[in-house]
């Protein structure tokens, strides 16, 4: 099975089109306006993982726990 590798330096965007379930999971987080319509492809091109943890106010080492809960790996 292929690593699912999370680096945090890439944006949302970016890391979303590579591994789509990522959305659902960052929403299941409290990413909520991750999966409305167009904001992927606005926010999220610029919108890293950390930069985002601090406008929601979301611990970044609990995402990071969760996104390895779900088979990441994170850089």
């Amino acid at each position: 099975m292929e690593e699912k590798q999370i680096d945090l330096a890439k944006s949302v965007y970016e890391l979303c089109k590579e591994y789509p379930e990522l959305s659902e999971i960052l929403e299941s987080i409290g990413f909520n306006d991750i999966t409305k319509p167009g904001m992927l492809a606005t926010m999220g091109r610029f919108m890293t993982i950390p930069k985002g943890a601090i406008a929601k106010k979301i611990d970044l080492y609990f995402i990071i726990k969760k996104l390895k809960e779900n088979g990441f790996k994170v850089e």
